[in-house]
C-alpha cells in the first residue's frame, strides 16, 4: 500500500511470471479508484480490504470489477451479518472471500470466519496463522487443521468456549504492537 498508481501497475505486471495467488493492498486507500485500471492491465489477482470499515469502500471495487478477492476484517466491518451480506455480493460479481485473520484475531474471529467461508460459494481462501499454546488452552472447540485444510466442529454457535481458569493464567498487557506504529524517517505516522 505504499505504490503510487504506476509503480503497482508495473510492480504487478512484473510478478505475472511468479503467478502469485493475489496480490494484496497494492495500492494505499486513498487510491481506490485505480482499482480497476490496475486489475485490467495485469493478470495477477488483486486483493484489498482488511482496513474498510463501510460498503461504500469495497462494493465499487467488487461491483467493478476492480479486486480479485475481498479481505474484510469482519469485527472491522459490524461482524457476521455484514460480511455475510459481503460474502453475497462477491458471488454475485464473481469476487472471492478471504477474510482478514492474523494472530491479533482472536480463536472466536477465526471460527466465526471459517463459519461465513463454509457457508459461503465465495470463499477464496482462509487466513490462518495457527494457534498459540495459550490459546489452546484457553479457548475449547477450536478449529482443527488437518492436511491443510481448516475443520469447525460440530458444537452450537461457533463451537468454541473459554476456560475462565485457564485465561486467568495469561493476563493481558497493554504492550505497543511496533508493527502497527509504521512511521518515516521525520517520525510522522506510515501505513503499517
Amino acid at each position: 500500500s505504499r505504490l503510487v498508481p504506476a509503480d503497482a501497475v508495473a510492480f504487478a505486471r512484473d510478478l505475472e511470471p511468479y503467478r502469485l495467488f493475489f496480490l494484496e493492498d497494492a495500492l494505499p486507500p486513498e487510491h481506490l479508484g485505480w482499482y480497476a485500471r490496475l486489475r485490467a492491465a495485469s493478470i495477477t489477482p488483486q486483493a484489498v480490504g482488511e482496513l474498510f470499515v463501510s460498503p461504500s469502500e469495497w462494493l465499487p471495487l467488487v461491483s467493478g470489477g476492480g479486486i480479485d478477492f475481498l479481505r474484510l476484517h469482519i469485527s472491522a466491518v459490524g461482524g457476521l451479518t455484514p460480511a455475510w451480506r459481503a460474502a453475497q455480493v462477491c458471488e454475485a460479481h464473481g469476487v472471492r472471500t478471504a477474510w482478514h485473520g492474523p494472530r491479533d484475531v482472536s480463536p472466536v474471529g477465526h471460527a466465526a470466519g471459517l463459519h461465513l467461508d463454509v457457508a459461503s460459494h465465495a470463499f477464496g481462501i482462509c487466513e490462518f496463522p495457527g494457534f498459540s499454546r495459550p490459546e489452546a488452552e484457553i479457548f475449547e472447540g477450536l478449529p482443527e487443521l488437518r492436511g491443510g485444510y481448516l475443520y469447525p466442529n460440530d458444537r452450537p454457535g461457533f463451537g468454541v468456549d473459554v476456560d475462565e481458569a485457564a485465561a486467568a493464567r495469561y493476563p493481558a498487557h497493554p504492550d505497543v504492537i511496533d508493527w502497527t506504529q509504521s512511521r518515516w524517517i521525520d517520525g510522522s505516522l506510515s501505513y503499517p
